[in-house]
């Protein structure tokens, strides 16, 4: 009788064992094999390595000029979006004095992702545009480098009673991404509002292949989030179908930052009205999208040497260095 019941016993072991591992057999097959060869994780987030773009360090990527323009005492804050680190950090470099960047610890972290290792009294800071927005109302940066806030963001300023001044110096491209896999090249301006409205759900629906669409946005009150919100031009974005989890992502950003700084080879940008988003296409007005980048300071900041410099940076100096920088002038 007890060899029955172990006998029992392993045979329901055995049913358990077998159902398992049916069940993972078959969620492989749905949705693992299924994810490797449909491409999704295009919109996977990638931080800018920071270390590469420290001003006055031999190894640094920054854009280099030739400039007579150099400030020594009453040095501006400068503080930006992630996207924007190559252009302010650009200007410390060029027209700052060796020294005027400082770590807490004295050296640079590797693990500085949000600026957290700037000591507080460096010319230099990162905040990113969230964090960027509120210490340039705050009082703690002098000219923020951001593309335009959020309405959240204007409200926080006019709460504090802060005047902001927005000083356009560039000019970028805003830009969709899908896998290099996917066979889309190309959409217009209304498919991809519909996209993220909900009206396309299947990438077949746009002469693609038979996947679900992932519309990926990106954190609330960040420059590019801000940037679709303005584009969607008061619709609302849908919720996302949960079939969209398993489906082939497409993502949104700035030109110069999915191509420059945290380039991605199995990604690619996508055409917008036939229009690919170059350089020169935004430069020349042809492609749809082109969003302004700015120089942002209070209206009450009395430092004199914050006129002086974002008139460099609108100058033939300053300009060829933004150019340099990777992005578009704005004359």
């Amino acid at each position: 009788m007890n060899k029955r019941k172990a006998l029992g016993q392993i045979a329901i072991l055995l049913a358990i064992v077998l159902f398992f591992a049916a069940f993972n057999g078959c969620m492989a097959l749905l949705l693992t094999l299924r994810l490797s060869n449909n491409f999704s994780g295009t919109s996977q987030s990638k931080q800018i390595d920071v270390a590469k773009f420290l001003p006055h360090e031999e190894t640094s990527e920054l854009a280099r000029i030739e400039t007579s323009f150099k400030l020594t005492e009453d040095l501006p804050i400068l503080d930006g979006a992630a996207a924007l680190v190559p252009v302010y950090a650009a200007v410390v470099d060029n027209v700052y004095p060796i020294g005027s960047v400082k770590y807490e610890g004295g050296i640079f972290s590797d693990d500085n992702y949000y600026g957290e290792n700037f000591a507080s009294d460096s010319a230099m800071q990162y905040n990113n545009t969230v964090r960027g927005y509120k210490a340039i109302v705050d009082g703690t940066t002098d000219i923020l480098f951001c593309a335009a806030p959020s309405e959240e963001q204007k409200l926080y300023a006019k709460e504090q009673n802060v005047e902001l001044v927005y000083v356009p110096i560039g000019l970028e491209g805003f830009v969709f991404f899908v896998n290099e896999s996917n066979p889309i090249d190309s959409l217009t301006t209304d498919q991809v509002r519909d996209v993220y409205g909900g009206v396309y759900t299947n990438w077949k629906q746009l002469g693609g292949a038979n996947r679900p669409i992932n519309p990926v946005t990106r954190l609330a009150g960040s420059g590019s989030q801000s940037a679709m919100d303005s584009f969607m031009k008061g619709r609302e974005i849908a919720a996302k179908s949960p079939l969209a989890l398993i489906g082939g992502s497409i993502g949104f950003s700035f030109r110069y930052y999915m191509d420059g700084l945290v380039g991605n080879d199995r990604v690619k940008m996508l055409a917008l009205n036939g229009v690919y988003p170059s350089a020169e296409n935004i430069q020349n007005g042809t492609y749809p999208i082109i969003a302004r980048f700015f120089a942002i300071y209070r209206a009450d900041n009395d430092n004199p040497n914050i006129p002086l410099l974002i008139e460099w940076l609108l100058s033939e100096e300053g300009q060829t260095l933004i150019e340099k920088s990777g992005y578009v002038r704005i004359q």
